[in-house]
């Protein structure tokens, strides 16, 4: 599918995007302000406290309930960075697959989110037992976040990189 929104050509790119030469980085640059603004909050959440294998399962359970075969490509890799082996990677499209309880509790917020865009009482607690306040905050935070990335990706038919 063609883009909606044609990526900026890297002539125009600010040190940010040349560092980041992806097509989500080149699209949304496109407005300068709400890039700056997104790019932080996209940081925050990319470089935060959770621990990378968590980040990823969360993303690319995400991914996967918003059909965002962007953020698909971009997180497989990543989470094979965090140490994700392919068959884990390939088991966060099924909801019958059997995960340890860590890794289930986080696949467990990010499916409760996309279903009913809330947390069980089961999984609030479950998450209170797992993770300080913060990280509490960052896990629905970053799920929120990629749920709308996916949507915004999806919209402007932002390519995935070859």
């Amino acid at each position: 599918m063609k883009p909606r929104v044609r990526p900026l050509p890297p002539e125009q790119w600010d040190d940010y995007t040349r560092a980041h030469p992806y097509n989500v980085f080149a699209t949304l640059a496109r407005h300068p302000g709400l890039y700056r603004g997104w790019r932080g909050l996209h940081g925050v959440l990319q470089d935060g406290t959770l621990p990378a294998r968590d980040r990823e399962l969360a993303v690319l359970r995400t991914a996967h309930h918003c059909g965002s075969a962007y953020e698909w490509g971009r997180h497989a890799r990543l989470a094979q960075e965090a140490g994700l082996t392919p068959q884990e990677i390939e088991l966060v499209r099924r909801p019958d697959a059997l995960w340890s309880v860590e890794d289930q509790l986080v696949l467990q917020v990010a499916d409760d989110l996309y279903y009913a865009g809330d947390l069980t009482d089961a999984t609030w607690a479950a998450l209170c037992d797992r993770y300080d306040e913060a990280g509490r905050i960052e896990l629905i935070m970053l799920v929120a976040h990629h749920g709308m990335l996916a949507l915004v990706l999806r919209t402007l038919r932002v390519r995935p990189e070859d």
